[in-house]
């Protein structure tokens, strides 16, 4: 498993990852959820769609629109195996193991702080 650091670095020089922002929507969902909430959203949607060995419709589980977390994963490639393994490091065809969820919730979590610490909405993605 990469380090955070190095994967957020690695992130930063893909066009793709980089066009992903939270929008109004987004913000106010956050804003009236919490943080706290939106965390716990983030572990039940990985439990759901990326702890299995071989889950369910991978590579096309994760939506791109529609919930804080999800753009999230598609910004940090935590929303698919394939880029688990591509950009953190992750073996696909294993259970992910308890440091390994904690890992990706690090990285949801990071990219939505940096958000939200950033002024104003980005441009919806389209």
């Amino acid at each position: 498993m990469r380090a955070l650091d190095d994967v957020f670095e690695a992130l930063k020089r893909s066009p793709f990852r980089q066009r992903f922002r939270l929008g109004l929507r987004e913000r106010a969902y956050i804003a009236d959820k919490g943080l706290e909430t939106v965390h716990r959203h983030a572990a039940d949607f990985v439990t759901m769609k990326l702890v299995p060995a071989h889950p369910k419709n991978d590579g096309k589980q994760t939506p791109m629109r529609g919930h804080p977390v999800f753009i999230a994963q598609h910004a940090t490639a935590t929303c698919c195996r394939g880029c688990l393994e591509k950009w953190h490091g992750i073996r696909s065809g294993q259970v992910l193991s308890e440091a390994e969820v904690a890992h990706v919730l690090a990285a949801i979590d990071r990219w939505i702080g940096q958000q939200l610490s950033q002024e104003g909405p980005g441009p919806a993605v389209k």
